[in-house]
C-alpha cells in the first residue's frame, strides 16, 4: 500500500461512541476552523453548520430527524453536526460542503475524535426544527466524539463495527 499520512490511514467512521464524553469548546472550534479552511470553488464557501452537543436542544432536534436505526447508535455521540449548503448550483455546493466535512473529519482524527456521516434523515423536518434560513439545505449529519465500546452496540451493528475495513483497490477506481 502507498504511504498515507496517519491522519488519513487511521480515520474511521465508527458507530460506537463514548456515551458520556463531551465535546469541548476548543475541540468544536478546532473542527469548525478546519471546515472553514476547506477549498471552495470560487471561494464561495457555501457551507453552513448547526452544532448540537449531547443533550442540548439542538442535539435533540437533530437526533429526532434521524432514522430509528441511526438513532440507536448516534444517541451516544458527544455532538451532532448538520452540514448544510446555501442555495446555488447544487452540485458545486454539495461538492464544496463535502470538502469542508472531509477537512473537519481529518481534524477530528488529529484530535483523537471520530466522525460518522449520516445521509438518511428527514431534511425538511430538520430544516424546520432548526429554523434554517430559506435557501439553506441540510445535506449531511455527522456524529462526532471519542470512540466507545463496540460491545455496547446491538448485535447487528457490532458485527459491522468489528468487521475488517474494506476499500476498493486503486486500480478499480481508475477510469480507462
Amino acid at each position: 500500500m502507498a504511504h498515507l499520512t496517519p491522519l488519513l490511514a487511521f480515520r474511521w467512521s465508527p458507530r460506537a461512541f463514548h456515551p458520556t464524553a463531551e465535546l469541548t469548546g476548543d475541540e468544536a472550534a478546532s473542527l469548525l476552523e478546519a471546515a472553514r479552511w476547506a477549498p471552495s470553488a470560487g471561494n464561495a464557501q457555501p457551507w453552513r453548520f448547526a452544532l448540537g452537543r449531547r443533550d442540548d436542544e439542538t442535539w435533540k432536534r437533530i437526533l429526532v430527524s434521524l432514522t430509528g436505526a441511526d438513532q440507536r447508535w448516534a444517541r451516544h455521540a458527544a455532538a451532532l453536526l448538520v452540514g448544510a449548503h446555501v442555495a446555488g448550483d447544487p452540485e458545486r455546493c454539495a461538492y464544496d460542503l463535502g470538502q469542508s466535512v472531509a477537512h473537519l473529519s481529518v481534524q477530528a482524527t488529529a484530535l483523537g475524535l471520530h466522525v460518522r456521516q449520516i445521509r438518511d434523515f428527514d431534511r425538511a423536518a430538520l430544516a424546520a426544527e432548526l429554523d434554517l434560513p430559506t435557501g439553506v439545505r441540510p445535506l449531511v449529519v455527522a456524529a462526532v466524539g471519542p470512540l466507545g465500546d463496540p460491545s455496547a452496540l446491538p448485535g447487528d451493528l457490532l458485527r459491522r463495527e468489528t468487521a475488517l475495513r474494506r476499500r476498493h483497490p486503486v486500480h478499480a477506481l481508475l477510469l480507462g
